[in-house]
């Protein structure tokens, strides 16, 4: 067998087949098509259901037969993503209109999940079945070949409301995502109808129908202002909050009772609201909150604030919609497939597809209506004129041998091979000219028929059958006459299924939050061997001082506005509020402060902690365990990041000391080998917190520092070496970068 061998570039046939595999996502996985605004497995869901017959008013079905049934033969991609879009489309508080009608747990709006498929049944809504699936039968839409060609499926529903704008739509695609908010149901419909009326209007005037979204959960959309521009070119952020009301409670004091909530905040993000706003209360951002419950039921949403005596309600609602979710932003990406590509389009031409689209449905509707009746028209004639000359036929029944030679006489008048009692009923045999079709309706037809009544009955039904065409014809050779009974069918579906409106449109002042001026005090920060920190009072700390410098390894006074230096041993400078550390009693045990900032106790130690006002208002000296020593300005210190280099070092190299210097201070070094070395302080070269330093002292082979000591003018300072003193201020000043003294 001969072997063919294709030469081609790579980077080409990858960027092909990545462009195919994101096509493919985008069309026939994430994006709705415009014309029933349904992506794939919405529309093979609802399908399946219709074919499995599990409609309204039947029983509901297992979710877990319908999710196999749609898997096995229309969507092969996994049961969860067919579970999932099921769920959603019959959870009232994501839809605006829910297509399934739902028995079991199916979430809450609180983002509990839907039980297992195994436990929930379900079946069509009413509307589902009227408006997105009737007419199925009439050959109203193409089908196509499942993925194995085993059946067929629809290429698009004949629904006859617009969904894309009802329901909405999320989906991310390949370089792309959309995002469609839900709409009100009659005004969309009312929207239809004029642009029907008018397919000129203007964005400005549809919103004269249609206002804006309108969301399942309700709550108020604050920039009115901004949505003509998001309806015209289908791209826009739209500011939601939820509904605040007050209510009185118990001794003068008020309750702040949110009733419903932006419809980004369903799911997991009422917890995380929540969570914001015992942030908020433990933070001290609000002292006007009492007590916060979750009173949420399957009646609605009820969050309830308990609020202190006398509290200010204007600047506490202002805080919670600029620090929680009770104020978000629903980014709108109007984008689905139309003409079978992903387009952006503002709400004008997503109704002109769908009115489009309608014409479609409705022209080969009453094409097929209009085929049947005709058909219908022509046996009822066939019948008509057969009951006129009833006599005859029997007489040509009777002397035929078969139904060969009987259908041959009535439809081409051939007596060749029947037998007739006399030569008039021959010839007026002969003169017969039925079709096959009436032929074939007069030989099946039953005796009953020829009784009076049945007749009569046959002859008001040919007049029937005759309206129907010439109002069908109408139907079909005039628009008008063809958007009328459009027109009719939408006014229909809005007075059986219209609602009143949810959300509120209006133009909202931005939520503003004063900020908290806080009174400048002096205040004692203490930290413990362990990382454990707290600020106490200073008369708290003076009634307890002998105590505190016990227990605690740093302690130093600091204001209650300021920032706390924590330098570490790798060269790393963090950054702490001290609003951020607990402010309590002395007993109280503290925070770690690894909690607080990016200091990393298990990397890392404290080389030395103080304020940064104290810290910007010195020079600090750095010092190394290799002897590399420099002083740095400490208003390089003065930084917004939280985290910042305050020195660079050399391989495997640690920083022993920093500290800040005084005039006429000097520097002793000493070593693990015992050798010391005391310089003047002047002769350290002032350097960048991002450089190195000098070398303060020659080291001997596999010797390092031991200690940086600092001593103040006048200072008198000792320390140990092998049991004997040694006096550090009575060291002779040497010179820097030499090797000192041997003790």
């Amino acid at each position: 067998m001969e072997h063919s061998i294709i030469r081609t570039e790579y980077s080409e046939l990858m960027q092909k087949s990545y462009i195919d595999y994101a096509m493919s996502v985008i069309i026939a996985r994430a994006l709705p098509d415009v014309r029933d605004g349904l992506k794939p497995v919405q529309r093979r869901t609802l399908y399946d259901m219709y074919e499995l017959g599990i409609r309204y008013d039947k029983p509901y079905r297992k979710s877990a037969r319908i999710v196999g049934d749609t898997m096995g033969k229309y969507h092969p991609h996994g049961d969860s993503s067919i579970y999932d879009a099921l769920v959603v489309m019959a959870q009232d508080f994501k839809k605006g209109l829910p297509l399934v009608d739902g028995h079991g747990n199916f979430g809450s709006i609180e983002g509990d999940g839907a039980a297992a498929m195994r436990y929930t049944e379900a079946r069509l809504q009413k509307v589902t079945q009227e408006a997105y699936l009737a007419d199925l039968d009439k050959n109203v839409v193409d089908f196509m070949p499942n993925f194995d060609e085993t059946e067929k499926e629809p290429v698009v529903l004949p629904v006859k409301v617009p969904n894309l704008l009802v329901n909405g739509a999320e989906g991310i695609a390949v370089g792309m995502a959309t995002s469609i908010p839900p709409h009100n149901f009659g005004e969309v419909i009312d929207g239809v109808i004029a642009y029907m009326k008018n397919p000129d209007i203007t964005t400005a005037e549809m919103m004269q129908y249609i206002p804006g979204p309108d969301f399942p959960t309700g709550g108020i959309i604050a920039n009115k202002d901004d949505l003509p521009a998001i309806y015209e070119s289908g791209v826009g952020k739209i500011k939601i909050r939820g509904k605040i009301e007050i209510e009185k409670g118990k001794g003068g004091k008020d309750r702040m009772v949110i009733t419903e909530i932006p419809y980004t905040m369903i799911g997991a993000n009422i917890g995380k609201f929540l969570n914001d706003v015992y942030g908020l209360v433990e933070s001290k951002a609000t002292s006007d909150i009492t007590d916060i419950t979750n009173q949420s039921s399957k009646e609605g949403i009820r969050i309830v604030l308990e609020l202190k005596k006398g509290a200010d309600i204007e600047a506490l609602e202002n805080l919670l919609y600029k620090k929680t979710k009770l104020e978000d932003t629903f980014g709108v990406n109007m984008l689905a497939v139309a003409d079978g590509r992903p387009e952006t389009m503002g709400v004008v031409p997503i109704i002109r597809h769908h009115v489009k689209f309608q014409y479609e449905i409705a022209t080969r509707k009453y094409q097929t209506l209009l085929a049947k009746e005709q058909d219908k028209k022509e046996i009822q004639e066939g019948l008509i004129r057969a009951c006129n000359v009833i006599d005859l036929i029997i007489e040509i029944l009777r002397g035929s041998r078969s139904i060969k030679d009987a259908k041959a006489c009535l439809t081409d008048g051939n007596t060749d091979h029947i037998t007739f009692k006399n030569l008039s009923s021959k010839i007026m045999a002969q003169q017969l000219n039925f079709t096959d079709r009436q032929a074939q309706a007069i030989l099946e037809m039953r005796l009953y028929k020829l009784i009076g009544l049945e007749i009569e009955a046959l002859m008001k039904e040919h007049d029937e059958t005759l309206e129907n065409i010439a109002k069908y014809e109408d139907i079909l050779e005039h628009r008008s006459s063809m958007a009328k009974v459009i027109i009719k069918e939408l006014t229909a579906f809005k007075k059986a299924y219209g609602k009143e409106r949810k959300t509120v449109i209006d133009n909202l002042k931005e939520a503003v939050v004063a900020a908290k001026k806080i009174e400048e005090q002096d205040v004692v920060f203490l930290m413990d061997r362990f990382g454990y920190a707290k600020i106490v009072d200073t008369s708290v700390y003076e009634r307890n001082k002998e105590a505190a410098n016990a227990e605690y390894r740093h302690i130093f006074t600091c204001k209650n506005t300021d920032k706390i230096c924590i330098f570490t041993d790798k060269g790393q400078m963090h950054l702490l509020k001290v609003l951020d550390l607990p402010y309590g009693k002395f007993r109280d045990k503290g925070t770690p402060i690894d909690n607080l900032c990016n200091y990393d106790s298990k990397e890392e130690n404290v080389v030395y902690l103080a304020g940064l006002e104290h810290v910007s208002s010195h020079r600090m000296l750095f010092g190394t365990k290799y002897a590399m020593i420099k002083v740095v300005d400490g208003m390089e210190f003065v930084v917004a990041k939280k985290t910042t280099a305050a020195t660079k070092l050399g391989e495997e190299d640690e920083v022993l000391t920093v500290c800040p210097l005084e005039e006429n201070d000097t520097l002793v070094m000493a070593t693990k080998k015992d050798m010391f070395l005391r310089i003047d302080c002047a002769q350290i070269p002032q350097k960048k917190k991002g450089a190195v330093g000098v070398r303060g002292m020659k080291l001997a082979a596999g010797d390092e520092l031991k200690s940086i000591h600092v001593l103040h003018e006048g200072e008198e300072k000792e320390v140990e070496v092998k049991g004997k003193p040694v006096a550090l201020h009575r060291l002779h000043v040497g010179n820097r970068d030499t090797k000192g003294v041997k003790k």
